[in-house]
This record gives structure tokens, C-alpha cells and sequence, in this order.
């Protein structure tokens, strides 16, 4: 039966960490006291949903978290320090603490471990989250009790909205140049200027020129695209921008 904790104090434990290739002991202190710290955990480092949706999404969304008083957003999983560090640089995820909870010991005080013995896994944590104010439990966000990895209510948005109701997205921007384009640079210095996050993506490592031919139409560069909407080059982006500068 998995049971919220909230009202409770998180369990206390110590985190084996490595840092700067040393054992770093942290103890749950060193995480949550004096802190306002948003926590999510999942089955495991590496993985399909934990990968491509649940890191992503609080990494990209830590700048919102932080404006609304959360001091840091951490990453638990029943996995090693160094699977937790190298999943940390895959992921691009230098807004996010990854913390190794390899013994189980901090999702087991949570009532959270679980049997993942069909597909191998062994122990692993159920996919939760949680908002901790100076170690106590205001909020957990746990998902359904039913078979698979359900992921409906532990995601970052989710969060977000508890947190700050009226708290606006970010935008969704995707910026495709090629290196050595002046022009480029351009589109990243307003993107910049406008304090707007972005995802850039180069010529020949990311995509080929085809496939921005297929995706947006043309062979020039830059090429920005706004939640899902194409907007253009550099100039486009200019133009775009100057009533939201304006405002």
C-alpha cells in the first residue's frame, strides 16, 4: 500500500555521493534543513519515462521553481553514485541534485520500495514527488497504484501548479544553426537578451540540412520554431520579440 507522508518528516539517512571522484557522505540534513526542496523519484537511472520526460521537464523548469522560493530540485533512485552521475550528464541536467539512494534505505523510510523483480530491476523506488519545507512533507504527488510505470500526477508541471497556480509556462523554443553563422549568434543574443530558454540544435550533429528542409521549409539559418510555430530567422525573431520586450 503506498501511503502519503505528508505532515511527516522525510526519513533520515545518508546519501553516498561522489564528488570530484570522492565518497562525500550527505546526510538528509545537508538536503532539506533550513531548505524548500522539491523531490521526485522513479525506478530507475537510464530509463525510457525517467530519460525522455520526468528529468527533462523539472530541469527545464527549475528556473520557475526557483523564482517561486524552492531552493533545489532533487533526483532520488535506488541506483549507485556513479550510475547517478553519469545519468546527471547524459541528461544536461546541471539544475538538478541526483541523488544515489543505492541501499533503498531513504524510498524504503518513505514507504515507497517496491518489487521490480518481473522485469529485473529487483528494489526499486515507486514514482513519486514531493514538496519539503525544512524537512517536512507538505505535498506528495504519488502515482496510481496499478501495473506498468504509471506517470500522471509526479511530473513537473504537475508540481509547478501546486506550488504556483498562476505561475506561466516557459516557452518551448528550438533553435536550429549551423556553426560559424553570424547570424545565428544573432538569434541567440535576443533569445539571450530576452531572458528566453532555448534548445539549440547544429548542423551535422544534431540534424542534417534535409532535415530542416523538412521541418521548416527552408535552407537558410537560423531557424526558430515557438511551441511547435515557426517563426523564422533571425530578423523573424526580432520582430517577434518587440512587442514582448515592449510589454
Amino acid at each position: 500500500m503506498l501511503t502519503s507522508k505528508e505532515g511527516q518528516r522525510v526519513p533520515q539517512v545518508i546519501f553516498r555521493t561522489r564528488q570530484d571522484h570522492e565518497w562525500v557522505n550527505v546526510s538528509s540534513a545537508d538536503v532539506f534543513r533550513g531548505k524548500t526542496v522539491v523531490v521526485f523519484s522513479l525506478p530507475g537511472a537510464f530509463t525510457p519515462t525517467c530519460s525522455s520526460s520526468h528529468v527533462p521537464r523539472y530541469n527545464q523548469l527549475a528556473p520557475l521553481f526557483k523564482k517561486h522560493g524552492v531552493d533545489d530540485i532533487v533526483c532520488i533512485s535506488v541506483n549507485d553514485a556513479f550510475v547517478m552521475n553519469e545519468w546527471r550528464l547524459t541528461q544536461n541536467a546541471e539544475r538538478i541534485t541526483f541523488l544515489p539512494d543505492g541501499n533503498g534505505e531513504f524510498t524504503d523510510g518513505m514507504g515507497m520500495l517496491v518489487d521490480k523483480d518481473d522485469l529485473g530491476f529487483g528494489k526499486r523506488s515507486w514514482r513519486y514527488s514531493m514538496l519539503v519545507r525544512d524537512g517536512v512533507i507538505e505535498k506528495m504527488f504519488i502515482e496510481p497504484n496499478q501495473p506498468g510505470d504509471p506517470f500522471e500526477v509526479s511530473d513537473a508541471d504537475t508540481m509547478l501548479k501546486y506550488l504556483a497556480p498562476q505561475a506561466g509556462k516557459p516557452l518551448d523554443v528550438s533553435l536550429f544553426t549551423r556553426k560559424g553563422c553570424g547570424y545565428c549568434a544573432r538569434a541567440k543574443d535576443l533569445l539571450h537578451d530576452a531572458g528566453i530558454d532555448f534548445e539549440e540544435l547544429v548542423l551535422n550533429r544534431d540534424y542534417t540540412e534535409q532535415s530542416l528542409r523538412a521541418i521548416a521549409g527552408a535552407r537558410s539559418f537560423p531557424q526558430v520554431f515557438v511551441n511547435g510555430a515557426h517563426i523564422g530567422g533571425a530578423e523573424a525573431l526580432e520582430t517577434w520579440l518587440q512587442p514582448r520586450l515592449a510589454a
